[in-house]
């Protein structure tokens, strides 16, 4: 009896939902600082060394908008599937990382909200995991206050 109301508990849309809004506030906020501070953006993605040289400086002018859009999209409850599954590739892409640096041995920060953080940790690579689940169960399991559900047409109803 007691499983049944864990996973009624597990899969509730209200869970999804409050992780669909907490994860887009965080990338929301994780976005601004990397926005308005491209180059200490583009030196903390050199100091992982994964990225060859030439693609540092779009990656550290691409991301930050990725993030934003993701996180906006998420609060307002649009294409919520499409972008947790963006949003989970990309904390999987961070995990990984940072799992390979520890593995070297750097002493970075991860530079996840700004620049001067401290180093790269067991703990944020777990920090990173949480979020990656939250991704996942938001993928799965939100349909609550979705916009496109509201307010946008069916293709359906648009073409008859």
């Amino acid at each position: 009896m007691k499983s049944v109301r864990w996973t009624n508990l597990l899969t509730h849309p209200l869970l999804a939902l409050a992780f669909r809004l907490y994860l887009g506030g965080l990338f929301i906020y994780a976005s601004l600082y990397k926005i308005n501070y491209t180059a200490e953006f583009a030196e903390t993605i050199a100091s992982y060394q994964m990225v060859p040289y030439w693609g540092v400086n779009l990656l550290a002018v691409i991301l930050p908008w990725i993030e934003l859009v993701s996180g906006i999209l998420l609060v307002i409850g649009l294409r919520t599937r499409a972008v947790a599954g963006v949003v989970g590739f990309l904390l999987l892409l961070f995990t990984l990382g940072i799992v390979y640096n520890l593995l070297l041995g750097s002493e970075i920060s991860c530079g996840c909200f700004q620049s001067l953080e401290d180093p790269i940790s067991l703990w944020t690579v777990f920090r990173d995991l949480i979020w990656l689940a939250m991704a996942v169960h938001v993928f799965f399991f939100d349909r609550t206050f979705q916009v496109e559900r509201r307010y946008l047409p069916a293709i359906g109803e648009v073409q008859e």
